[in-house]
């Protein structure tokens, strides 16, 4: 939704000889206890018996170069949808661009007011899903004071109802699902990072003109011809030749100026649905600041540890964060979402 302006295309030096430490021994701006403003809270779903404890962290990025940039990430909880004591949302959005922090506050603001003003919501999620990310998008584009011209925000979002879980996603931050398996418990990715590492979308942005770049390819160190770029998401980049403007949650190269529509982009949201069981005991809905560095089993597997949710959120900023510092001289914003599935017996 609205576009993202190129967060990591340039190259940073790796500071894994722990040079950006301070003189306790810890990272700037790092985290090492529960902020005192993080609550843990706890909605019923009556029409099934259980109950959601949950507890949200977002930290502003350690960003040397613009040390007052803000947090750029939002979150949204809602519970109690449409006065419905079964019907409860939880969205993280990743805010890119000069006009970032606006766009993920309007969107998160705007999403979710549009599912309660949906009459069909519980008739059809999916449907109801849809329209709401499409009417956002075209309101933060054509009904804001917004400039998104080079700017704007992924959605990542869940929303409970009853023993059903919908998971809607634009963009690359995600959710994940524990489920146990016997003595383990496995991570369900939940949402599929949409970058060109996918196949499907990597072939849809080229056929829409768009040709997708490592940064070393971009800036003659690579052959171009060859589409092999690392695991690293940051390091791949979608450009056009005459320079466009992205609705796109990828990292990219700005030039000039193009519509977004024209390279592929799309604001319909990839949905699942899963439908909740005891062997189902918590949900994670997190940025791309976690992600990046942290795979969804290691995130499940920290969570898994801790009984309160908030010693979980603050562990895993708390690793987020060496982890960015090890390989780039900078941090993004984390978000995270952590919701424990309480009592569910699906009788």
């Amino acid at each position: 939704m609205g576009c993202i302006q190129a967060k990591c295309c340039r190259r940073y030096p790796s500071s894994s000889d722990g040079d950006d430490k301070d003189e306790s021994g810890l990272y700037p701006g790092q985290n090492t206890h529960i902020p005192a403003n993080m609550s843990l809270d706890v909605v019923d779903v009556p029409s099934h018996n259980f109950s959601l404890s949950y507890s949200v962290l977002t930290h502003r990025g350690y960003y040397p170069e613009t040390p007052d940039k803000e947090n750029q990430d939002s979150y949204c909880i809602r519970t109690n949808i449409q006065g419905n004591p079964n019907v409860h949302f939880f969205g993280v959005f990743d805010g890119h661009g000069l006009c970032g922090t606006q766009c993920s506050n309007f969107v998160k603001d705007r999403l979710v007011e549009k599912l309660m003003d949906d009459a069909a919501l519980l008739d059809d999620p999916i449907k109801a899903y849809s329209a709401a990310f499409l009417a956002t998008n075209d309101e933060l584009h054509h009904n804001s004071d917004i400039d998104d011209s080079m700017s704007g925000t992924t959605a990542i979002t869940a929303l409970v109802i009853g023993d059903k879980l919908y998971v809607a996603n634009v963009g690359d931050s995600r959710a994940v699902l524990a489920v146990k398996e016997g003595n383990r418990v496995v991570a369900q990715d939940l949402s599929c990072d949409q970058t060109p590492f996918r196949k499907d979308e990597c072939e849809r942005v080229k056929g829409c003109g768009a040709r997708v770049l490592s940064v070393d390819q971009v800036e003659g160190l690579k052959d171009p011809r060859i589409q092999s770029w690392g695991m690293r998401r940051r390091r791949v980049v979608i450009h056009r030749d005459c320079g466009f403007k992205t609705d796109v949650s990828w990292d990219c190269i700005y030039a000039k100026c193009c519509t977004a529509e024209k390279i592929g982009v799309v604001a319909d949201p990839e949905v699942s649905t899963v439908q909740l069981t005891p062997n189902h005991p918590f949900f994670v809905v997190a940025s791309d600041g976690v992600f990046e560095f942290l795979s969804s089993q290691t995130v499940v597997d920290m969570v898994n540890k801790y009984a309160d949710p908030r010693d979980a959120c603050a562990a895993i900023a708390d690793e987020s964060y060496k982890l960015w510092l090890e390989h780039e001289n900078r941090t993004d914003d984390i978000t995270i979402i952590i919701v424990h599935i309480k009592d569910l017996n699906n009788v």
